[in-house]
């Protein structure tokens, strides 16, 4: 990572969504990592819900995070796997405009360096949805620890050179 010290942080607004069967707030451990991580990084966490995993609940409060002026990203935990309650890609590919394919490339490899070939199972990704930017992560503490520590903590710090995610936001509405 490469920090310019010169440039002002910029904090964002990121809503945490966790999808789980499951888990409910006391079980939400990868929620809680993520939570930690996102307000100690200085940003503000602006919502966190959990649903269970159903599609058309997941785009429903994606779509509503979407639209609200004040939500500038969304990171989500959980539903990326193969099984058939794993729906979290599909509910991302009803609401995006762009696939951001790096981001799931990427965090193979990262993920890859911890769990060795077991990451060829996760569907992580990220898609931009009208100007606001959704990553969704694996369900496990692992999998939320890697993708955040090595790879959103950098996208989504303003100082990250040579450049980042935030640095876009002001463009990203435009034809």
């Amino acid at each position: 990572m490469a920090i310019d010290e010169s440039r002002t942080f910029r904090p964002i607004n990121i809503a945490l969504l966790t999808v789980s069967d499951t888990r409910g707030p006391d079980e939400d451990t990868s929620g809680d990592i993520l939570a930690e991580r996102i307000t100690g990084a200085g940003h503000t966490l602006a919502a966190r819900t959990i649903l269970k995993d159903d599609a058309n609940d997941i785009v429903a409060q994606l779509q509503h995070w979407i639209a609200d002026p004040e939500i500038d990203a969304v990171v989500s935990t959980g539903g990326t796997g193969l099984t058939g309650r794993d729906v979290t890609p599909e509910a991302l590919d009803r609401i995006k405009d762009k696939e951001i394919p790096g981001f799931g490339e990427l965090f193979r490899w990262v993920s890859y360096q911890t769990i060795g070939t077991s990451t060829v199972q996760s569907r992580a990704l990220a898609v931009l949805a009208d100007a606001t930017y959704i990553f969704a992560l694996p369900g496990s503490n692992g999998a939320v620890k890697d993708g955040w520590d090595k790879i959103l903590s950098e996208q989504l710090d303003s100082r990250n050179r040579p450049c980042n995610f935030v640095e876009l936001m002001p463009r990203l509405r435009e034809k």
